[in-house]
């Protein structure tokens, strides 16, 4: 007999659910995933990081950057997220995602299921001074075509569920957002100890 969802919650002792990081290069996605995820998994949550570049790499590594292939991309990682939170974790998954319409898609898979939309929000100046991959300047110089926030469009969320200005606030007191919220949408436990983290600050990712 399969295992339905009740079944995996107690198991786990928390709620499935994605929480999607959506904003430019270098806002501070795969910062504040990591992060979150060091959190969650000292609390004792099952828990895993989706990562734009990662899939890049693998699941989607026949796409290129054209539209086409770029709402593909987001059906595909919406799809493997609707899968990690049916089994019971706690899906981070932090990508570019830029059209509204395909994030509005990946929520609407979800069926009920608990989705958090966090757009972490930071300038672009902000985000080209930061270009840990130097992409921006790449971008600038032509040498990347259809590049997120240079030649090619973001679209904001209008109604995200956490909206995190990474330009202004510290990584902590942004992971703190996002737990505080799946601490009521997931029921996510108590801390566990286990020695305490060192800080981590954006130039570090």
């Amino acid at each position: 007999m399969k295992q339905n969802h009740k079944q995996r919650e107690r198991r786990r002792a928390h709620r499935g659910g994605v929480v999607w990081l959506t904003g430019f290069s270098a806002a501070g996605k795969s910062t504040i995933a990591a992060e979150l995820e060091r959190k969650l998994f000292r609390h004792g949550c099952q828990v895993f990081v989706l990562d734009g570049d990662v899939v890049r790499q693998g699941l989607c590594s026949d796409l290129d950057f054209s539209e086409r292939d770029r709402h593909e991309n987001i059906r595909r990682a919406g799809e493997v997220a609707k899968l990690f939170s049916e089994t019971g974790f706690i899906c981070i998954a932090a990508f570019i995602s830029p059209h509204r319409a395909d994030r509005a898609k990946v929520r609407a898979i979800m069926a009920g299921g608990v989705f958090i939309e966090v757009f972490v929000n930071a300038p672009l100046a902000v985000c080209e001074a930061r270009d840990p991959k130097g992409l921006y300047a790449k971008a600038r110089a032509k040498k990347i075509k259809d590049f997120t926030g240079i030649s090619s469009p973001y679209e904001p969320p209008l109604n995200p569920e956490i909206e995190l200005r990474t330009d202004k606030l510290t990584v902590a007191v942004a992971v703190k957002k996002i737990f505080s919220r799946l601490q009521k949408t997931c029921g996510v436990g108590k801390t566990i100890k286990r020695g305490t983290p060192s800080p981590i600050r954006w130039r570090d990712w």
